[in-house]
């Protein structure tokens, strides 16, 4: 039998997309290595605008990826000891355009500044270390998730584009 979950049944919560983005410290990154092979990591973050920016290692495989300009994935989602329904955290992921920030650049300057404010002293020490650089996550598109039936897609300046309603939840 077949079950069409309706809006009857589910209906969509306002988006609160930059509320997302504010109450997380980190991003959750996904990567693509030259072999085509995932590279799931994370890394602290600050938004200037609609970008995202991350100080990362060249220890970690997923700062090759990010240098190289390999597609990307980026994703912020609720605490799941904060959610009611662990099947349906709000959610937020983006494909995201990658590229470096020269060292001691302005944005370098201005954009480390930040990250020192939000994520401590660690930066300037972090951020003085050679093999630590700066990339710029810019968002390409994306979809945002806050509950059964409440779907969006988003756009590269963060806004809801539409709700997700052409798609039915069936049962065998």
């Amino acid at each position: 039998m077949n079950h069409t979950y309706t809006e009857k049944t589910a209906k969509p919560i306002a988006p609160k997309v930059q509320e997302l983005i504010n109450a997380s410290k980190s991003v959750i990154l996904a990567t693509v290595d030259a072999d085509g092979f995932p590279n799931p990591s994370y890394a602290p973050f600050v938004q200037v605008d609609h970008t995202f920016y991350i100080l990362v290692s060249f220890m970690a495989k997923h700062t090759k990826n990010l240098a190289d300009g390999r597609k990307t994935s980026i994703m912020f989602i609720e605490d799941e000891s904060a959610t009611k329904q662990i099947y349906a955290r709000e959610r937020l992921t983006l494909e995201a355009a990658p590229s470096q920030i020269e060292r001691d650049s302005e944005t370098w300057n201005n954009v480390v500044a930040q990250l020192k404010e939000v994520h401590g002293k660690v930066v300037d020490v972090i951020s003085g270390m050679g093999d630590f650089i700066l990339i710029a996550l810019q968002p390409v598109k994306g979809s945002y998730v806050n509950g059964f039936g409440s779907a969006y897609f988003v756009d590269a300046n963060l806004e809801i584009v539409e709700h997700r309603n052409d798609v039915n939840h069936q049962s065998k």
